[in-house]
């Protein structure tokens, strides 16, 4: 199979190096400055699996002649409409598009403009960036691809995919219920981005201060309640993994999570939550905290857009616990937070 990557970045960057190491056939379709950067220093990625370099076959827009068997999408949401001008030359009669973007709007909007028969549910589980050289760091050991077709069953050619990217660096599997597992990160991300963009703060952060637990887990409490009315509640293995989580104040997402803050990803995060308050309020479900969540965070892309540059990182209506003469810990406010706001 010929696959085409759209974009070379974190997760294209990635997945597309570790099927080029493999042997597989894989074009990247990239902007011509990306594209300058690879000719020059190759596709780099650094992992806790090892590092390594691939050489990669490089596509502009307007080069695209014919159709790919497999389309990897793996752009921000903010960028999908683009990204599905430039690359629907690649789109022949039996072509798979593979989306593995955050939420769930996405499928939607392929699914418009592609055709049902052509489009795949899919997610990642991986937690990698681009540092100041343009290398692909992964930051965890973590590598998955889940992925099926959106109506269930696994179909002979979601396991002819399976197989193509069953390559060291990657963990497939084929699901028979792609659109749970799709609800499931939807909530996750929806908590972790609502609760740590709105308070600029790490979940450590969040626990440490009065009522943090309960906070995310109000939240986390919406997410599955619109989850679960639009048919998709999530199971009792994702809550309890999601509660560990939440919980622990030495997740190996902190760090993680605390770097995409750094680097200003608020608006992915507003379009994931925008996403689900547009689902609460079309099913008819009042979800407070989750709009609180999507407004603040709206109102802080429209600033930082106004400053023309990303803001240093700060805890906003939280800061990190200090501790008194005593001993204790006692949380440090800035200025009233927002969950005391009426």
């Amino acid at each position: 199979m010929r696959v085409l990557v759209i974009g070379a970045g974190a997760l294209g960057g990635y997945y597309g190096a570790c099927l080029v190491r493999a042997g597989r056939d894989v074009s990247f379709l990239v902007r011509e400055k990306r594209a300058e950067q690879l000719r020059r220093n190759g596709l780099q990625v650094v992992s806790p699996h090892g590092d390594f370099a691939v050489q990669p076959k490089l596509l502009a827009v307007g080069d695209l002649r014919e159709p790919f068997d497999v389309v990897l999408v793996g752009v921000k949401a903010y960028s999908l409409d683009d990204a599905m001008s430039q690359f629907a030359p690649a789109i022949g009669p039996s072509t798979m598009v593979l989306p593995i973007l955050n939420g769930l709007k996405h499928i939607d909007a392929l699914t418009v403009r592609f055709g049902a028969a052509h489009v795949l549910g899919g997610l990642a589980n991986v937690s990698a960036g681009l540092d100041a050289d343009g290398r692909v760091v992964h930051f965890m050991a973590n590598q998955t691809i889940v992925f099926g077709e959106v109506g269930g069953a696994l179909s002979e050619r979601a396991l002819a995919l399976e197989k193509l990217l069953q390559v060291p660096g990657i963990d497939v599997r084929a699901s028979e219920a792609i659109m749970q597992d799709m609800w499931e990160k939807f909530v996750q991300l929806s908590t972790l981005a609502g609760i740590t963009c709105l308070m600029r703060a790490s979940i450590g952060d969040i626990l440490a201060v009065p009522n943090g637990e309960q906070s995310i887990f109000r939240l986390f409490a919406e997410c599955c309640a619109v989850a679960t009315a639009s048919g998709f509640e999530p199971r009792a293995p994702f809550i309890e993994f999601d509660r560990k989580l939440f919980t622990t104040l030495d997740s190996p997402l902190k760090a993680s999570m605390l770097r995409d803050i750094e680097r200003g990803s608020i608006t992915e995060a507003e379009h994931i939550l925008g996403d689900m308050a547009n689902r609460a309020r079309t099913l008819g479900i009042e979800t407070p905290l989750l709009d609180l969540a999507r407004a603040h965070v709206a109102a802080y892309e429209v600033g930082r857009r106004r400053a023309g540059a990303n803001p240093p990182r700060s805890a906003g209506s939280l800061r990190r616990a200090r501790t008194d003469t005593k001993g204790s810990a006692a949380p440090r406010r800035a200025r009233p937070s927002a969950w005391d706001r009426p």
